[in-house]
Parts: structure tokens; C-alpha cells; sequence
């Protein structure tokens, strides 16, 4: 069944550890007492820390909104927790693809339809939830995307208070620095160890002022030397701070605490990897960074090449990111498989300005070539994918043009646009396309390949997107640049005629398809083969664009040449010739030849059925098809006695209340009422409307659009 069992409790995303030492602060009291079912709730960042000079630490909303977030879970407050990283439209889309796949709201659809689905569920369920979105960039990321619910609570931590979209009755709570009392606090529970390591706490305290982050890396460093807080001061604090203070300036205390943490990382593993493997973390997306990135063969022989002392394998490698977390720059998710590390973006940022430009350049190839080592296969809508996808994107930005320096595109570039392609994020990937595309020509030049192959899976992308005007455009520029340079019989010509002809129906001229296509065929024929697979492909192509255009005679023809050459090719049993068989019985159906779509229906369900089984979705939805060309062809029991056989087989296959199932049994339901049988078709309706919405919800797509069937029936509206 979709939805959230009875009794069934489901957690999605990635929580990010809590800090050793966490204390909740009175700012925790008053989000627990605001974040109410039906509320809303924004962490933002307090005036005092906003305004900090450097804006290296903030006041601690991820830490609060962590906390908060467990101690629902823990408490059952809530029966779903779902934790987003909301850096950018695609990071909320693949948040939000990971909590429906968990409560099996994910029919594989386009992620935008599967996220509304969700939020239409969290609309209308009774169950309790609790939605984080953490690190909010952008109020525009969320248009379409807000959740809400009677029995929904949402949490939203941001550093930007504009970022919050207006009108929606946020409540805003502000994070502070920690008070002088706090601070103090915050050291005494950390080094409960030793006691005697709290000795010249005050002072410290003084010295470093309220900011968490500062007094976390600080602790850190106290409590993995053993020594106490006033040698901490004197040993590693001042001298620190005395030598940037020589390079200028009065330092922030931020900026003191990471290179004094940096240098202890480095005395716990000996070397210089522990500030490249820091580094290499400053240039991938600190949200959650999938561990294997930094044992890959690329992390291991880009620290041997910067010259550290000894050989440093994945072992040795991972035992330096084990450094950096006991010097309190990182932190470890050790739970999770493989384990994930976080670190502050506040810190990465000071590790980035603080690296000469050359070796810059050099991790950020490092970086690159690790994620392409370490990139997961399959499940692109998996976290690791996703993960994977926001580190990809943040050594674009950082690493920026060096991703160009071997004269073509870094494979990692590739990579993530598949990834965002394989996910459904079609939004997302034709923008990630379109900056590729533009860059290429930039830094390329238009006469470049990668140039040309890239502005052709921009229109492959725009076109998926819906975006099929500016898809028309993309396509024709690649065919023209192609004029001239290539022969008119060369494989990539042949395949940007095809991609125009698809652009081209899209964007509702399937006449020009049509012709652009024929050409293409006959092309594909005179230097492949007529028994070419390529070929054939594109006549199936040619002949859906015939039947968009009306002309369905020719799509007959068409089609049966195509069947004829599928089954030769790969006999008659194979999924090619199965579908072949298929769009020929649609083309008969347009061509009003009602008797063969009939005969083609019952051949590709007794092939489907036969190659796949009685059970296998493809047979399902062959057995379905069949009862809607009997309707088609005014065949009324015929058509009733097969849509009654395919919800049986729907319902006993995936059960009463799947999607598929109860779409099926709106089409039966129609049916009955095509056949003058209002007495089954409308209370059958109603059942499959209550169904849907207990399965799913009130406010689902399939729900919504069983109520206009009904409405269309019967003039009777059941929206609530």
C-alpha cells in the first residue's frame, strides 16, 4: 500500500551528528514551544552573528534544528521525519524524491510529480510529520515546493531571513551567540574527561567569545591533547593568533581556532595530508560528503604528489580525515554506510582564501577526478546520488575553469548531468546542460566537439524539461554547425536530424517532424542498412510523427514495416517486436480500423504474457490497453469483460489500493458509464475516490482527477 502504514514509522534524509558537548540553549525551549502541529518555523541568524566581521561561525541552527529534530523522533511525536538539505531547487526536489520512495509515494514519474505527490499527501494525512529544510539559499527554490498540513510541523534553518518566502506564516526565531555564561557552560560539559582540564575556563571563554563554533574546535583540541584550558590559551591560541596578527590585522577568533586545530590535526598525523585532505573538503559540498571520496586512487595520488612524507594509501588517508575530526574541523556520521563527513561552510570558505591559487587548482582537479572514482552506480535518486550531485556541483563552482584545462570537459561534469538526467530532475539538468554548453563554447570555442555534443544533450534536456521551443533551437544549431563539416551520411548528423524531430513534434509541428525525420530514415537506410536497429528506430520515430500529424495512413504503413523488420531482426517473442506490434495496433485504432488494433492488442498480450509472465507489469498494462481498443472499437462487453479481468489482475498482483490498481478501476468505471451502466460505473467511482484517498491522499494528482470523472459522469463533486 502507498502511503504510511498504520503504526509505521518512516525516517528520510540524513541528520547530520550532533556536536560532542551540544547544551540546549534557551533558544531550544522556544522552538519546541513555537514548532506546534501546523506551524512553521524558522531558525535564523541572530544580529549579533550576522554581523560578526569574518561570518566565519553562526549562532548554531543546524545544531538546534538537529536536536530538536531527534528528540520529536525519539519522543514519537512524530510518525515521519524528513530532513532536506536546501541549498538549491535541485538538493529540495532530491530530498524530497528520497522521503517518497520511503513511503512508496515514487511511481518513477518526473521528480517535480513526484514531489507534489508527496506534498499532497503531507497535505492531507492525519499522521504526524516533521519536515527540515535546512540552510535555505533561496525563497524561489521552494515555489511549488512548500509542504504543509494540519499535522505537519516544518523547520527551516537559514542565514539569510530573506530566503524565507513571505505570506506564509513563518515564525521566525533567532539564534544568538552563546552568552558568557553559556560558553563557560558549553566548556565544562565538553571536558568532563578530566576535570582539571577545565582549568582556565574562564579566561579561554573570555577570550573567545560566544560563538559555538569557535569554542567546538577550541574543546576539540583541549580534550585530544589532555591538556587544560589556560595552556590551550598560552600554547596554541596566542601564538597562533600573534602570527596572523604579524600578517596583518587584528584576527577574528574563528580564524584562529581552525589553523590552530589545523596544525594539532596535523602533529596527530604526521605528513602535510591532513591540510590537503582538509583542503580537497573545502571543495565539495560540506552537507554530507560520502567518506569514499577521500580513500579513491585520485585523494591517494594527489597527496603523494603534493609531496608528503611517506605513501599515503586509502588506510592512511582516511586515518587523516580521522585527524581532522579529533581536531573538531570535521565531523562523522560513522553510522551510515559508507560513513559521511561534514564539515562547516563557514570553514571551508576560510580554508579555500587561506590555499595558495596553484594547489587550488590542483585539488580541485583532485576533488574532480575522486568523485568520478567514488560515484555511485545506479539509484539515482538515492542520497549518495544526490550527495554526490551537490559536491559535483560545488567543485564546478570552486574549481571552476581548471574543470576545462585538458582541453574538453571533466568527465565529473558529465557525470552529474546523467545523474540529474537518470534522477528526473529535468528542471535541474537543463540548466546544468545549458552553463556546460555555455562554458564549452567559451572556453572551446564553438567548433569544438564537446561543444557540439553538448548543445545537443542541452536540447535532449530542454526537451524533457517541456521546454520544447528553445529544445527547436538547440537541435537546429547543432544540425547546422554539423552542414559542411560532416558528411550527410555521418552517425552524428543522421542523430541531430532525429533529435530536431523530436524537438519538432514537441513543440506541435509534427508536419516539419515528420519531413526532418523521413530524411533522416532514408539517410540512416542508404548508409546503415534497411535492417539496421538504428534505422528501424528512427521509422518508429517517423511513423509516431506521421500519426501526431494526422496522417495516420502512412503511420500503418509505416508500422507494420517496422514490425515486420523488429521481428525479423529479433523474433517475434522479443520486447522490441512486442512494442513494434503495439504502436501498430495505435495506429490502426487512428486509422479507424477498430479489428486489427483489436487482433495486434490480443498478439502483444498472449507475446507479453508468454515472455513475462502473467504477472509482470508490462503484461498488466498489455491486458489493459486490449480493454480500451474494445471500447475504442464500440465492442461495449467485450470492452467490460476485459477491463473487469485487468483490475482483477491488478488488484491481485499489486493489491487494492496501488496506484496502478486504482487508475484501472477508474478506467472500468468509465467504462460502465460509456456503456450506459451508471449503476456500476458511479458507485465504483466513489469506492476508487475513497480508496485514493485514504491510500494516498485527498489532494493526490490521481485522486484530484478521479473527482473530475466523477464530476464529468454525474455532475457530482466530492472535493473536500
Amino acid at each position: 500500500m502507498s502511503g504510511l502504514a498504520l503504526n509505521q514509522r518512516v525516517r528520510s534524509g540524513l541528520v547530520p551528528p550532533l556536536a560532542e558537548g551540544f547544551i540546549a540553549r534557551p533558544p531550544a525551549a522556544g522552538l519546541e514551544a513555537a514548532l506546534v502541529a501546523g506551524a512553521a518555523v524558522a531558525l535564523v541568524t541572530a544580529d549579533e552573528a550576522a554581523t560578526r566581521g569574518d561570518r566565519l561561525a553562526s549562532g548554531g541552527k543546524t545544531q538546534l534544528a538537529c536536536y530538536t529534530a531527534l528528540r520529536l523522533w525519539r519522543s514519537r511525536a512524530v510518525d515521519l521525519l524528513v530532513w532536506v538539505t536546501a541549498t538549491s531547487r535541485e538538493a529540495v526536489l532530491s530530498g524530497y524524491l528520497q522521503a517518497a520512495a520511503r513511503l512508496g509515494l515514487d511511481d518513477n514519474a518526473d521528480a517535480e510529480a513526484v514531489a507534489a505527490r508527496l506534498l499532497a499527501w503531507l497535505t492531507g494525512t492525519t499522521r504526524t510529520w516533521l519536515v527540515v529544510l535546512d540552510d535555505l539559499k533561496s525563497a524561489e527554490d521552494l515555489d511549488g515546493l512548500w509542504p504543509a498540513g494540519r499535522a505537519g510541523r516544518l523547520l527551516i534553518t537559514t542565514s539569510d531571513p530573506a530566503a524565507v518566502p513571505a505570506g506564509r506564516g513563518v515564525h521566525p526565531l533567532a539564534v544568538p551567540l552563546f552568552s558568557a555564561r553559556e560558553a563557560l557552560a558549553y566548556l565544562s560539559d565538553r571536558l568532563t574527561a578530566d576535570t582539571d582540564q577545565r582549568q582556565g575556563a574562564v579566561a579561554l571563554a573570555g577570550e573567545l567569545g560566544g560563538e559555538p563554533a569557535v569554542l567546538a574546535e577550541a574543546a576539540a583540541v583541549i580534550a585530544s591533547t589532555g591538556t587544560d584550558c589556560g595552556a590551550y590559551l598560552q600554547n596554541y591560541y596566542l601564538p597562533q593568533r600573534a602570527q596572523l596578527a604579524a600578517a596583518g590585522g587584528a584576527p577574528h577568533p574563528a580564524a584562529v581556532t581552525w589553523r590552530a586545530a589545523a596544525a594539532h590535526a596535523g602533529q596527530l598525523h604526521p605528513g602535510g595530508s591532513t591540510w590537503l585532505v582538509l583542503l580537497l573538503a573545502a571543495l565539495l559540498d560540506g552537507h554530507a560528503i560520502p567518506g569514499t571520496v577521500f580513500t579513491t586512487p585520485a585523494t591517494c595520488q594527489y597527496v603523494r604528489d603534493e609531496g608528503t612524507v611517506g605513501q599515503l594509501g586509502p588506510r592512511n588517508s582516511w586515518t587523516a580525515v580521522l585527524a581532522l575530526e579529533h581536531a573538531g574541523l570535521l565531523a562523522i556520521d560513522h553510522t551510515s554506510t559508507p560513513p559521511v563527513v561534514f564539515i562547516r561552510p563557514a570553514l571551508q570558505t576560510a580554508v579555500r582564501l587561506a590555499a595558495p591559487p596553484g594547489l587550488l587548482d590542483r585539488a580541485g582537479q583532485a576533488a574532480a577526478d575522486a568523485l568520478v572514482h567514488a560515484w555511485p552506480a545506479g539509484q539515482p535518486r538515492s542520497w549518495a546520488a544526490a550527495a554526490m550531485r551537490a559536491c559535483a556541483c560545488a567543485v564546478q563552482q570552486f574549481a571552476g575553469d581548471a574543470l576545462w584545462a585538458a582541453g574538453c570537459c571533466h568527465q565529473l561534469l558529465i557525470m552529474a548531468g546523467q545523474s540529474l538526467d537518470a534522477a528526473g530532475l529535468t528542471g535541474p539538468a537543463a540548466a546544468w546542460w545549458r552553463e556546460l554548453a555555455a562554458n564549452s563554447e567559451r572556453l572551446l570555442g564553438p567548433a569544438h566537439p564537446d561543444t557540439a555534443a553538448l548543445s545537443g544533450v542541452l536540447a535532449d534536456a530542454l526537451l524533457a524539461a517541456g521546454q520544447a521551443a528553445e529544445a527547436v533551437w538547440w537541435a537546429e544549431r547543432v544540425l547546422d554547425g554539423y552542414a559542411g563539416v560532416l558528411a550527410p551520411g555521418h552517425p552524428a548528423v543522421i542523430a541531430a536530424q532525429v533529435r530536431l524531430g523530436r524537438a519538432l513534434a514537441a513543440a506541435g509541428k509534427p508536419g516539419d517532424a515528420a519531413a526532418i525525420l523521413a530524411e533522416a530514415a532514408g539517410r540512416s537506410e542508404r548508409y546503415k542498412g534497411n535492417d539496421d536497429t538504428g534505422t528501424v528506430a528512427i521509422r518508429e520515430e517517423y511513423a509516431a510523427a506521421c500519426l501526431a500529424a494526422g496522417n495516420a495512413g502512412e503511420a500503418v504503413r509505416c508500422c507494420r514495416r517496422c514490425l515486420a523488420d523488429r521481428e525479423g531482426l529479433h523474433g517475434p517473442a522479443h520486447p522490441a517486436a512486442l512494442a513494434a506490434r503495439s504502436r501498430l495496433a495505435g495506429a490502426y485504432i487512428a486509422a479507424g480500423k477498430a479489428e486489427d488494433a483489436i487482433a495486434q492488442r490480443k498478439l502483444v498480450l498472449s507475446g507479453t504474457e508468454q515472455a513475462l509472465g502473467r504477472d509482470h507489469p508490462d503484461t498488466l498494462a498489455a491486458r489493459a490497453r486490449l480493454a480500451a481498443s474494445c471500447g475504442a472499437a464500440g465492442k461495449m462487453g467485450a470492452a467490460l469483460q476485459a477491463h473487469e479481468h485487468a483490475r482483477a489482475e491488478y488488484q491481485r498482483v499489486l493489491g487494492a489500493d496501488h496506484p496502478d490498481t486504482l487508475a484501472c478501476c477508474a478506467d472500468l468505471a468509465q467504462a460502465y458509464a460509456a456503456a450506459g451502466q451508471l449503476g456500476e460505473a458511479l458507485p465504483l467511482l466513489r469506492e476508487t475516490i475513497s480508496r485514493c484517498e485514504q491510500a494516498l491522499s485527498s489532494g493526490d494528482p490521481l485522486t484530484l482527477a478521479l473527482r473530475q470523472v466523477l464530476a464529468d459522469i454525474s455532475g457530482e463533486m466530492t472535493a473536500r
